[in-house]
């Protein structure tokens, strides 16, 4: 029998089929325990940053397309393009420049120090989200905007229109239902962003994520460490696009009939 395709489940290697990736020689501490605190950190912070991601960018970017060309129309589509663009880095530092050196109203870096009462660990938070919120936000602004233009369009929008219904009331019992359906794949894999590619925004502020951990041990060559990790993001992912799919079907009936 050829030696590479014997699984020896005494041999440590064969725990990593059983959820256990063994010592991190990095962090002196069993893998899972690193990738499960880390992962919970990444976890509050993109928990946080989703909750507000998700309201603003719908309600933005519905009053944008449901007023195509008009002066807020332009004002919030100049703002989406901006934040994207804007590397995330580069508004942290920015923000850094202001809330931190200028001002001095929050701390420049994100340890998760419990010391010091509720707005000592709260305000760790607060520039980090705002990074997360600026940079996503406006993609996902222009996405919905997108969407409710199209649909403002429409031919049964303007038979809403004729029969006399209400703007506000073709707009949020019309529009705004299929404008979501598009946009909806997007906004949930940014939850995949949230987890897994916000390595830079916690290098930034030292948080202690699960980003940051992944390139840490990228160059201490902790294999391990990063076996284990690349794993959960490929779940993380995998899971995302599951539910997106899912969600998708149940929201396009088109789908759903195909």
């Amino acid at each position: 029998q050829d030696p590479a395709l014997k699984l020896d489940f005494k041999d440590p290697r064969g725990d990593r089929y059983f959820g256990n990736f063994g010592y991190s020689p990095l962090y002196k501490l069993p893998v899972n325990d690193v990738i499960w605190n880390r992962l919970g950190n990444t976890a509050l912070l993109a928990g946080i940053s989703f909750a507000l991601i998700v309201p603003l960018s719908l309600v933005f970017g519905v009053l944008a397309g449901m007023r195509e060309g008009s002066v807020l129309d332009r004002t919030i589509s100049i703002f989406g393009i901006v934040a994207t663009s804007i590397p995330e880095f580069a508004s942290g530092v920015f923000l850094v420049a202001i809330f931190v050196v200028a001002l001095h109203l929050l701390p420049g870096t994100s340890p998760l120090t419990t010391g010091g009462g509720g707005w000592s660990i709260a305000s760790q938070f607060v520039l980090p989200v705002a990074v997360l919120v600026l940079y996503d936000s406006g993609y996902v602004v222009r996405m919905v905007r997108g969407s409710t233009a199209e649909v403002m369009g429409k031919p049964y929008i303007r038979t809403a229109v004729l029969k006399g219904l209400s703007f506000k009331t073709v707009v949020w019992q019309h529009a705004v239902r299929n404008a979501m359906i598009a946009p909806f794949t997007v906004i949930l894999l940014q939850i995949n962003f949230l987890i897994s590619g916000v390595v830079v925004t916690e290098m930034v502020f030292a948080y202690p994520g699960f980003g940051r951990m992944l390139l840490e041990a990228s160059l201490f060559g902790d294999i391990a460490l990063i076996e284990a990790a690349t794993l959960v993001a490929l779940a993380v992912a995998t899971t995302t696009q599951l539910l997106s799919d899912i969600g998708y079907a149940l929201l396009n009936p088109q789908i759903r009939v195909a």
